[in-house]
C-alpha cells in the first residue's frame, strides 16, 4: 500500500526545515499599516527558494484563517492559485489589527514495505484506519505548522493577535505592525500555550535572491519563552521558529512544531 502526502500537506512542512535548506514557505501583504475607508489589502501566498519571490509552488489556502480586529472570522475575496503562487484580496472593513494565517495540525507517518518507503499525513482519527500498525521501521510524528502575517487599518489593536494555545505561537509584546529600523523588538514564543523555552527564531530580510549570505539575525528563548529582535534596516522580514521533542501525544513518539511570520520594518 502506497499513500502519497497531498500537495497542501508537502507545502505546508516546508516551513518546517531549516532556514539554511532552500525552500520557505510565507504570506506577503501588498502593505502592512493602511488607513482610509476600508482599504483593501492583496496577499500573495507562496513557497520559494528565495524569498518573497515566486519560483517555486504556490501555498495552499485551504486552511486559510483570517481574524478580524474583534475576533470574528474575515473572509478573502478573488482568491485564485496558480503555477507558483496563491494570491487573494482583503478588504479591511473595521479598524485595527488583522490576523492572516494558514495552518495545519495533524500526524506524519513513515515507514517501509517490502523495501520501499511509505509516508502518510492526516488526522489522528484516520491513522488507525489508514496508516499499517505493524509497518517495518514505524515512525510517527504529531506535526502543526502556523504561517502568518499581520495588516493593520489605521491604529494598531490587539484583539486579533490573542493566542489559540494550540502549536508554535508568537507573543508580540511590541505589536507585529509597530516594527522599526534600528529598534528592538520584544516577542514571547509558546507551545500549546506554555512558554517554550530555548527555541532558536530567525529573522532573514526579504531579497535574498540578490545577495550571497542569508545573513539571518538569530535569537533564542529565554525559561519564559521571551526574545528580543533588533532590526538593522527597513523591509519585509521572515521569521521562523521550529520545536522538535518527545513531548507528543500517543501513537505518536516525537513532536514537530513550526512557526513562520512575514513582517514589515519600517524606516525611522
Amino acid at each position: 500500500m502506497k499513500i502519497c502526502l497531498e500537495s497542501l500537506a508537502l507545502a505546508a512542512l516546508l516551513a518546517l526545515a531549516p532556514a539554511a535548506q532552500a525552500h520557505k514557505a510565507w504570506l506577503l501583504p501588498s502593505a502592512t499599516v493602511l488607513s482610509g475607508d476600508q482599504p483593501w489589502v492583496t496577499v500573495d501566498a507562496a513557497v520559494s527558494n528565495d524569498l518573497f519571490y515566486f519560483n517555486h509552488v504556490p501555498l495552499r489556502t485551504e486552511n486559510l484563517h483570517i481574524t478580524a480586529p474583534d475576533g470574528s472570522a474575515a473572509t478573502p475575496q478573488n482568491l485564485h492559485t496558480g503555477k507558483y503562487r496563491s494570491v487573494f484580496d482583503l478588504q479591511l472593513q473595521q479598524g485595527g489589527t488583522y490576523r492572516i494565517a494558514v495552518t495545519s495540525a495533524g500526524l506524519m507517518a513513515r515507514w517501509e514495505e517490502r523495501g520501499e518507503p511509505r509516508g502518510w499525513r492526516g488526522s489522528a482519527e484516520n491513522f488507525v484506519r489508514e496508516v499499517p500498525q505493524d509497518a517495518e521501521k514505524l515512525q510517527v510524528t504529531q506535526a502543526s505548522n502556523r504561517i502568518e502575517t499581520f495588516v493593520t487599518n489605521g491604529a494598531p489593536s490587539e484583539g486579533a493577535l490573542k493566542p489559540t494555545g494550540v502549536g508554535l505561537e508568537l507573543i508580540a509584546a511590541t505589536h507585529p505592525n509597530d516594527l522599526y529600523a534600528g529598534e528592538t523588538a520584544k516577542f514571547r514564543m509558546t507551545m500549546d500555550g506554555k512558554p517554550a523555552a530555548g527555541v532558536r527564531v530567525e529573522a532573514i530580510a526579504g531579497g535574498t535572491r540578490y545577495r550571497d549570505a542569508l545573513q539571518e539575525i538569530v535569537a533564542t528563548t529565554d525559561e519564559q519563552g521571551n526574545f528580543s529582535l533588533s532590526w538593522p534596516a527597513s523591509g519585509m522580514y521572515w521569521l521562523q521558529a521550529v520545536v522538535q521533542d518527545d513531548q507528543a501525544s500517543p501513537p505518536a513518539t516525537s513532536r514537530r512544531a513550526a512557526y513562520v511570520a512575514t513582517l514589515e520594518v519600517l524606516p525611522q
